[in-house]
């Protein structure tokens, strides 16, 4: 074989990356500088053109580029604010406030239960022997949990941070929706791929491939969120399937609450076929020898499944978790519910909507507001959040790397 010398190994390397890190460098990294940039500065409808005799922006700016330079019109042009922090100071500034700190204090307090029941749980997976089940350690935590919620008026607290906060509501309304739909798509997809990893059921293949139907056409959610959406208008299946019993439906759409649940109900819909075949995925890649030999032990089912099944397919299902949190069915959920309900019922002039989660509510700013400059400020905040969740859940997969080795 013909040695390679160190350069042409080096260039053979740079050939096969050099275009992903032109693609990173443009359509990546100059985005998201250009949106920080924009954050930093008074761009809206009435300031929309740039000053490209100053020279961050002569740089940054397309439209000061000699090859797409146009004229700059007649409006004064954007600039730096000053401070230069000032979108973010009007967009999270409250939250650090007296009020608003308590508020933020009342509910971190509202998790210690929680983690103290998940460190507890840990104590006793150690030990050989354990007083109290998992499931009944999680319950008690549970119930101290809402105990807590009670005595210290978490709901109180959480109103007052929606008190002239946008950015508090349309987030906490976010992670509301990911902290309900993920846990419900982890359940539903457990349960059918337990069902379905048996060998009691004839035609397993077939109804696999059924399962998967929900999760290949959300590719085309904008058709199928408009059939869900036809559903429940107000003269839509569901009122017309009441109808025929005489009663008279509500207009679901128009319901914050309902109009909520809707696009949870969508969510479930389009996302649990992904919960059910990682979740499945790992059931069979579990030996059947560890279930002979707990059968032979005498052990139950529920036994099997608490002390085999879940700690085993944990590996595969909390990464998958992490990243249907923080994907397109979680964090950065748009296409549903702009179909849908395109963040409504309104709540009130320049309120969000009932259903405006932080994508919808950043394509809202930039395209009906043209509120650009706060739009990057709100996309600077939610990248920094959604960072930060990614390199979780890159940590949760390197603690799980080589469990089934």
């Amino acid at each position: 074989m013909i040695a390679w010398s160190g350069r042409k190994k080096a260039l053979m390397i740079l050939a096969f990356i050099g275009p992903t890190l032109l693609g990173i460098l443009l359509f990546n990294i100059y985005p998201i500088s250009y949106n920080v940039f924009i954050s930093f500065t008074n761009r809206n409808q009435y300031h929309p053109n740039p000053d490209c005799s100053t020279f961050l922006t002569n740089i940054i700016e397309p439209t000061c580029w000699p090859m797409f330079k146009e004229s700059s019109g007649v409006s004064t042009p954007y600039s730096i604010q000053t401070p230069a922090f000032q979108n973010y100071i009007n967009l999270v500034g409250q939250l650090f406030t007296g009020t608003g700190l308590l508020a933020l204090l009342k509910l971190a307090i509202c998790f210690v239960p929680l983690i103290v029941t998940a460190q507890v749980n840990k104590y006793y997976d150690r030990r050989l022997t354990r007083p109290v089940s998992g499931i009944g350690v999680w319950i008690i935590g549970l119930l101290i949990t809402l105990l807590v919620v009670w005595v210290i008026d978490a709901a109180g607290a959480i109103a007052s941070l929606q008190t002239g906060s946008d950015f508090f509501i349309v987030v906490f309304r976010t992670v509301l929706f990911v902290i309900i739909t993920v846990p419900i798509n982890y359940i539903f997809g457990l349960a059918l791929a337990l069902v379905l990893n048996t060998d009691y059921i004839k035609g397993r293949t077939f109804f696999r491939v059924i399962m998967i139907i929900p999760w290949a056409a959300s590719t085309m959610f904008i058709i199928m969120s408009l059939v869900w959406q036809f559903f429940f208008r107000d003269v839509g299946v569901v009122n017309q399937i009441l109808k025929v019993f005489s009663i008279t439906g509500p207009t679901w759409l128009s319901i914050p609450t309902v109009a909520f649940g809707v696009i949870i109900l969508v969510n479930l819909w389009f996302s649990f076929p992904f919960c059910f075949n990682i979740i499945l995925g790992a059931l069979q890649s579990i030996p059947a020898d560890q279930y002979e030999a707990a059968e032979i032990d005498g052990a139950t089912y529920w036994q099997q499944l608490m002390n085999i099944t879940l700690p085993l397919i944990r590996p595969a299902v909390v990464p998958a978790i992490v990243l249907s949190a923080i994907g397109v069915g979680g964090f950065q959920m748009f296409g549903t519910v702009w179909a849908i309900t395109a963040g409504g019922p309104s709540r009130g002039a320049g309120a969000p909507g009932a259903t405006e989660l932080v994508m919808v509510y950043a394509y809202k700013q930039v395209f009906q507001f043209n509120a650009y400059a706060k739009a990057g400020a709100f996309a600077v905040v939610i990248f920094i959040f959604l960072f930060f969740m990614t390199l979780y859940s890159l940590r949760i997969t390197r603690i799980t790397k080589g469990a089934y080795e």
